[in-house]
């Protein structure tokens, strides 16, 4: 039986509507809606349903959704349940919701990253599988909490490193296995000003970029070096673009992280990597997102640079833009109906759907499913200990040390 899916946060990720309008950004319907709606056209999912804190934007969302994915994608179904009512407001409504599904169902959580936590421990303990964004959780020890609980309660958490099935980066790490022992990574990844003022809510206050966009290639380095682990965390960052666009004093533009690795079979060898993300990236930088990366190992290295893939579109309106539909293809078949299964935005939600039915069915097990190269929990836990470790560094102006002796995690 297709399992029901709770949609927790109502925003642009999850539906494009922003400020009462199509977001400016390069999802302007949305990958969260659109990919489970059309999940559910396949016949994948059941029932849809939508939880928000205000009740009064769902009009205006549906609106939305019906002009921009229904009418565009052959009557695409659009229809969902939402919570709390349309003259409601409440910040608790994620619990109504999640009351009203069954032991087996499903959420996703695109929400500010401090209600990742909460959010999920309550849909956990309540037998509901979770796809959370990232990062999953700010302190590693909410995500080692939230690592017991999933296994006490038999249920799959899934962490939307959707960078993982982008082909390019999903080959890199294939070939990186192969180049000998990990030396050397370093990533970069930025978005333009004006995504400050879709984050200004919370961008500096409740959370920071290198949560925010360090964490892709922070997983991405994880997966492709199993056999080595993080043991220390430098930080450092730059201030004073966001502050004067009206972001809170404390907001950082760039945060770059330093971090040591080491092998774990053979402490004598170590590894370098840097992680560097901005959010105050030019206005008309071309692409929304700047993307690469540089990995060396001791027989070879792999460069990607995926912010310019071969296809740009110029207008007299938008200048040059280098546009990337290998993450989400918003483009109608030639019948007319949604054609982006191929996306690797959408084969992350498709691939945790799969991976739940599977587990509802007895099909497979979690721990077959952690073996495998998937953004699972378990294997996600040295990017939270990085990331955590980032604020920390930044906050206390020191080096932060990580230990990970027999399976246990600790920051230091």
């Amino acid at each position: 039986m297709a399992p029901s899916v709770l949609m927790v946060g109502t925003g642009e990720y999850t539906t494009g509507f922003v400020g009462g309008a199509a977001s400016g950004s390069d999802k302007k319907v949305g990958v969260v809606g659109l990919s489970l709606f059309d999940l559910r056209r396949r016949g994948k999912v059941g029932k849809l349903s939508m939880v928000g804190v205000s009740g009064a934007k769902y009009p205006g969302i549906r609106q939305h959704l019906q002009k921009n994915i229904s009418e565009t994608y052959n009557g695409l179904d659009v229809s969902f349940d939402s919570f709390p009512a349309d003259d409601k407001k409440d910040p608790d409504a994620y619990k109504a919701a999640i009351d009203a599904l069954e032991p087996g169902s499903a959420i996703t959580i695109f929400t500010p990253d401090p209600t990742h936590f909460p959010i999920a421990l309550y849909a956990i303990q309540r037998k509901i599988h979770v796809l959370i964004t990232k990062p999953a959780t700010q302190l590693l020890s909410d995500h080692l909490t939230l690592v017991e609980e999933a296994r006490k309660h038999g249920v799959f958490v899934f962490v939307e490193h959707h960078k993982r099935f982008d082909p390019a980066y999903a080959d890199a790490r294939h070939k990186a296995l192969n180049l000998g022992d990990f030396n050397y990574f370093y990533s970069y990844m930025s978005q333009p000003k004006s995504q400050l003022e879709t984050f200004k809510a919370w961008a500096g206050k409740d959370s920071d970029i290198s949560y925010y966009l360090n964490s892709h290639h922070i997983d991405i380095c994880e997966s492709m070096v199993p056999e080595y682990t993080p043991v220390r965390v430098t930080a450092s960052a730059s201030t004073g673009a966001a502050v004067e666009l009206g972001c809170a004093p404390e907001t950082e533009d760039t945060i770059t992280l330093l971090v040591d690795w080491r092998k774990k079979s053979d402490p004598s060898k170590n590894a370098t990597a840097v992680y560097t993300a901005s959010w105050t990236a030019p206005h008309n930088a071309g692409v929304h997102s700047n993307q690469y990366f540089h990995y060396m190992g001791s027989k070879g290295e792999v460069r990607i640079n995926q912010a310019k893939r071969g296809y740009d579109v110029t207008g007299d309106d938008q200048g040059l833009i280098w546009v990337n539909p290998f993450y989400m293809r918003y483009a109608p078949d030639e019948a007319g109906n949604f054609a982006g299964q191929t996306g690797y935005g959408y084969i992350s939600f498709e691939k945790f759907i799969d991976a739940v039915t599977a587990v509802n069915e007895g099909r497979v097990t979690l721990d077959e499913l952690d073996a495998r190269p998937l953004p699972t929990l378990k294997n996600t836990i040295a990017t939270t200990a990085i990331l955590q470790a980032g604020r920390v560094s930044l906050d206390e102006k020191r080096p932060v040390e990580i230990a990970s002796e027999g399976g246990k995690w600790a920051l230091k």
